[in-house]
C-alpha cells in the first residue's frame, strides 16, 4: 500500500505463519507509532506447525522477547480469518475501553491490500495505515523457508483481493491487468493450496 508509517491509536497484528509481523509490531511500539499492540489470531492450516500456541500467543512472546511491556499488549487468541482479526479485535479494544480513531494495521507484506480493503468493510470508521516488514522478496523467502508456501499464500491473497467484494467480505481495490495475468499463471502451474473455497477462508 506505500503507507507512511504515523501515530495511531492502537496497532494491530493480524495472525498468521510469519513471526516478521509480530517484529514489525514491535518496532512500531518501539518507535512510539502506538501505545498499544493487539496480537490476533488463532491457527491456521499454515500456521499450525509452527505456531501450536496460537499465532497471537506466539506474537505476543515474540513481542515481550523484543522489549514491548506487558501491559502494553492485548491477545486476541480465536480469530481465524482476517475479518475475524479484525472484529474480534474491535470488540476487544471497546470491552477495554479504548478508543480508536486510527489503525497502524500489520500484515504479511503480500497481504496489505487485503488487510485494508477487510478493514476498510468491517471498520470503515477508523483511519489504516498498513505496515509490514521490508525485505526483498529472495529475502522474505529465506526467512520464512519455504517459497512454494509463499507463492501458493500471494496466489490466495490475491485471489482474495478479486473475489471477496462480490461476497461482501472487503471493498473493491483495482487489480491491474498484469497482475491478474501472472495470478492466472502461478494458479495455473499449480499454486493452489491457498485458493478460497468458501467464505470461511
Amino acid at each position: 500500500m506505500h503507507h507512511v508509517p504515523r501515530p495511531c491509536s492502537v496497532v494491530i497484528a493480524l495472525g498468521s505463519h510469519d513471526l516478521t509481523v509480530a517484529d514489525t509490531a514491535a518496532d512500531l511500539y518501539a518507535r512510539g507509532m502506538a501505545p498499544l499492540v493487539v496480537m490476533t489470531g488463532a491457527t491456521s492450516p499454515t500456521s499450525a506447525a509452527r505456531m501450536p500456541r496460537g499465532e497471537a500467543v506466539h506474537y505476543r512472546e515474540r513481542a515481550l522477547d523484543r522489549g514491548v511491556p506487558d501491559s502494553a499488549v492485548l491477545l486476541e487468541p480465536e480469530a481465524r480469518n482476517t475479518g475475524e482479526n479484525i472484529t474480534k479485535s474491535r470488540e476487544l479494544l471497546a470491552a477495554n475501553g479504548v478508543e480508536v480513531a486510527s489503525i497502524l494495521l500489520v500484515s504479511k507484506p503480500y497481504e496489505e491490500r487485503r488487510a485494508y480493503a477487510t478493514l476498510r468493510k468491517v471498520w470503515p470508521s477508523v483511519d489504516a495505515v498498513c505496515a509490514s516488514v521490508r525485505l526483498s522478496y529472495d529475502d522474505y523467502v529465506s526467512a520464512i523457508g519455504d517459497e512454494d508456501m509463499v507463492i501458493a499464500m500471494m496466489v490466495g491473497a490475491t485471489q482474495r483481493i478479486m473475489i471477496y467484494p462480490a461476497r461482501g467480505l472487503t471493498v473493491e481495490q483495482p487489480v491491474p491487468t498484469q497482475v491478474r495475468a501472472a495470478y492466472a499463471r502461478l494458479r495455473d502451474h499449480g499454486f493452489t493450496g491457498r485458493l478460497a473455497r468458501d467464505e470461511t477462508e
